[in-house]
This record gives C-alpha cells, sequence and structure tokens, in this order.
C-alpha cells in the first residue's frame, strides 16, 4: 500500500468512527458494536448481541446518504453492511439512524462527512435475479393484486418450506406457552380459529387468502367441514391441492386460483375466515371487501379476519417509501383496528370479539427468522442472497415492531345476524381456550 493509499484509508476510518460517534448513543452500544472493513471493532470487541459488519470504506454513505427506509435496506441486500448476531436488536439503532440522516438539518450537520467518504457503483454490488417490485394498473385492481401476490409469494415453495412449520402456514400462531415449538403453535392457532367459528360436519366454509391451504386441511380433517380456500398464487394452489390429495381430503377440501371479488355464490357459506390477507385489500376497499363478505354468508354465518394492523398513530403515513411497499409485499396497506371494525359495521356485520395476539407474532417471527438463518446455505440454492437477505430483514423488522407496539395482529369475530336479530352464538367462550381433545 502506498502513502496516499494509507492516508486514504486512515482519513476512511477516522470519518467512519467520528460519525457512528454521533449516531450511536450510550444505550446502543450496549447491544450493538461495529465491526469495520479491515477487522478492527468500534467502540471495542467485547461480545455484543449483534455485530454491524461495514463491509468497505464507503458503507456509510451508501447507508445514509439516500435518506430513505429503502436506501438503508438496499445497502444491506447489497452487502454494503451486514448484521451478525440478532438482527433485531438493530432496528431501533437503525430508525434513529436513518432520521437522523434525514431532511435538511440533519444533511447539514452529516452530509460532508458522507460524501467525503467513497461511493461504490451499482456494478459493484452484489447483483440480485429479483429486483423491487413494478407493478402496473390500478391500485388494488384484481390484476394488480394478483401481481402484488405472484410478486412476494412465487419467489420458491422450497424456500418457504426451509423456515415454515410443516403445514407451511405463513401467519401468526398461537402459543399456549413461549416455549412451544412451531409446529405446535401453529396447529394450535388452527384448531383455536376453529373453535372461534365453532364449525361442525356439514358446514360450508370459504377460507380467502389461504396459502398453502393449511387451514382448510385442519378443519376438514379436524371437523368434518367441506372447506374452499382462494389464493391468486399458481405455485401455492399446486402444492396445496397436491398436498390434500396426498393427505386423502379431495372430497373436503380443494384451493381454487381466484380473487374474492369474483366468487358469486351469494349466501352459499356458513363461514368465512381470512387469515393474512386481510393487509393486501387496500384501505379504500374495505367497503367493497366486507360487503362482499356479507353477501357471500349465509344468515347467522360468523366471519373471522385475522390481519395485522399499523397503530392510530401512524395512520394516514405515506406507504410507497417502506422497504416493504418496494421489496416484500407491493401494495400491502395497514389500517387502525377501530377503522376496520368501522368498515365490517358499515358492511352489515355485528361484532362479536376483538382479540390482539401481538405478542404470539412476536415469538412467531423470531422462529421464523431463527430457522431462516439456520437454513442460510440450503437457501441460496433456491433464492439468492439479497432474496435471503430480504425475508431476514423484513421478518426481524416486523418482529421488532410488533414487540414495541408499532404493530398489532387482532383476530375480529363477526356475525351476520338472523333476521330476528339471534347471533347464534353462546353466552360465554371459555371453550375457545380449553386444550384441543387427543
Amino acid at each position: 500500500m502506498d502513502t496516499q493509499t494509507s492516508t486514504k484509508t486512515d482519513e476512511h476510518l477516522h470519518l467512519t468512527i467520528q460519525i457512528l460517534k454521533q449516531l450511536f448513543d450510550e444505550e446502543s452500544v450496549k447491544r450493538v458494536n461495529v465491526r469495520l472493513w479491515d477487522g478492527t471493532y468500534w467502540p471495542d470487541e467485547a461480545p455484543r448481541l449483534a455485530t454491524l459488519v461495514l463491509k468497505h470504506p464507503g458503507a456509510l454513505r451508501e447507508m445514509f446518504q439516500p435518506g430513505t427506509e429503502v436506501g438503508l435496506g438496499e445497502a444491506y441486500l447489497y452487502d454494503d453492511f451486514d448484521v451478525q448476531g440478532d438482527l433485531e436488536q438493530i432496528f431501533d439503532i437503525a430508525y434513529r439512524l436513518s432520521e437522523a440522516s434525514a431532511g435538511v438539518e440533519a444533511k447539514v450537520r452529516l452530509g460532508w462527512e458522507l460524501m467525503r467518504l467513497p461511493s461504490r457503483s451499482r456494478a459493484q454490488r452484489v447483483q440480485s435475479k429479483r429486483s423491487s417490485a413494478r407493478l402496473t394498473g390500478r391500485p388494488h385492481s384484481i390484476e394488480r393484486d394478483r401481481q402484488a401476490v405472484t410478486y412476494h409469494y412465487d419467489v420458491s415453495n422450497d424456500f418457504y418450506a426451509m423456515w415454515l412449520d410443516r403445514r407451511l402456514v405463513y401467519s401468526c400462531a398461537y402459543f399456549r406457552s413461549p416455549d412451544d415449538d412451531l409446529d405446535i403453535a401453529q396447529e394450535q392457532k388452527l384448531d383455536y380459529i376453529c373453535r372461534k367459528l365453532r364449525l361442525h360436519p356439514g358446514q360450508r366454509v370459504l377460507d380467502i387468502g389461504c396459502g398453502w391451504g393449511g387451514l382448510v386441511m385442519y378443519a376438514a380433517e379436524h371437523y368434518g367441514v367441506d372447506a374452499t380456500g382462494i389464493t391468486l398464487s399458481q405455485p401455492q394452489a399446486e402444492l396445496a391441492n397436491a398436498r390434500i390429495q396426498s393427505a386423502g381430503l379431495a372430497e373436503k377440501c380443494r384451493v381454487l386460483i381466484q380473487d374474492y371479488r369474483q366468487i358469486d355464490e351469494l349466501q352459499a357459506y356458513d363461514v368465512l375466515v381470512s387469515v393474512g390477507m386481510f393487509e393486501h385489500v387496500g384501505a379504500a376497499l374495505l367497503p367493497a371487501y366486507f360487503e362482499q363478505a356479507y353477501r357471500l354468508l349465509r344468515k347467522g354465518g360468523v366471519f373471522l379476519n385475522h390481519g395485522i394492523a399499523c397503530s392510530i398513530a401512524d395512520e394516514g403515513r405515506p406507504n410507497g417509501s417502506s422497504f416493504s411497499q418496494a421489496y416484500v409485499f407491493p401494495d400491502g396497506e395497514l389500517v387502525p383496528v377501530s377503522v376496520t371494525v368501522r368498515a365490517a359495521e358499515e358492511g352489515g356485520f355485528e361484532v362479536r370479539d376483538v382479540e390482539s395476539l401481538r405478542e404470539h407474532y412476536v415469538l412467531t417471527l423470531r422462529h421464523w427468522v431463527k430457522a431462516l438463518e439456520a437454513h442460510h446455505t440450503q437457501s441460496l440454492e433456491v433464492v439468492d442472497e439479497p432474496i435471503y437477505r430480504t425475508w431476514r430483514l423484513y421478518m426481524s423488522g416486523s418482529a421488532y415492531g410488533f414487540s414495541v407496539g408499532n404493530l398489532n395482529l387482532y383476530q375480529t369475530l363477526l356475525v351476520k345476524p338472523q333476521d330476528d336479530g339471534r347471533s347464534g352464538l353462546p353466552l360465554r367462550r371459555e371453550d375457545w381456550y380449553r386444550p384441543p381433545a387427543k
């Protein structure tokens, strides 16, 4: 290394450490330290819950110069930096760093230091077979929703199978104990939903957004119902129907490729359920969503709507610039639970129960992240490194969001009353909480 290069390297190290000192507070460095590209640590080498690894002298510039959540996320996807250890630990720091590097005042304070760090060209970054989402057409039209679902779910069935439970349930589990393993917790969730709906033989059930068919299979096998699931993902439907056939349940349940707005069997179903699909509907279409559900359901029927909600403080914030919108769930929209309940009532439903399962989703996401990380090497046989990192980042960030209350998960039980007002539900709900019969 010549003298000029050595001087530049020393300058970049010094600048990076100065910026880190501005952005990390005393509490942050108790949990997270930083390893620089030359192998040195800041503030020291003592073990932490997580280590932020800066891969090159311009890493902080790539992370914070854009001043956006997407820019910070892309710096991780394309290997400007990595995180070793518990990725969830960095999210409160990451949000603060992102805010500190955005806006006029912050750019005046930090912009000069960042600009003095070297830039990295696109060609120098790790490449991916999957770019950010580019949807076309009217938002939340059937065709655009199909594009959004395809973007997220058609990555690879094999990839999802590496870190989901054996039933491939891609939604919040239900933990009777924090020590429950994921297979047990997901089976408990499926049974909990069936108990809330009070399923019994002979009923017709429609699962809106059924994924790989875990719930329709469970309900058909254990509660004797005739269950139909719908999804917009062809690979999901193909695998779900193969699993149904293999389990000998083809006469009792099936999965169709269909949008909920395309179903015209009015008052054909005794029970409706939607688990983890609601986030794709869109705030503007909530009235149409609940009105369609009301039309499909027989009088006296019940509808369980299970979906993620934002806090009331976050309502109305633009979603388009989020990392999730760009790389995970394009066109996904979260609304406060109060908006959901109002839309359901305006659609004709009686709201019978609203339950938060926020802590259950924290546990679920941590199980998924742990399993994903354990299958890192195997995952690269079916996806590339940026795709692996997309899910690691998204799920760790979601675990953080649920743990601090920025996100919540609600099961809302709705009834379409009889003409005389009868709901058909019992006075008490104790049977929901009894362990399933062995």
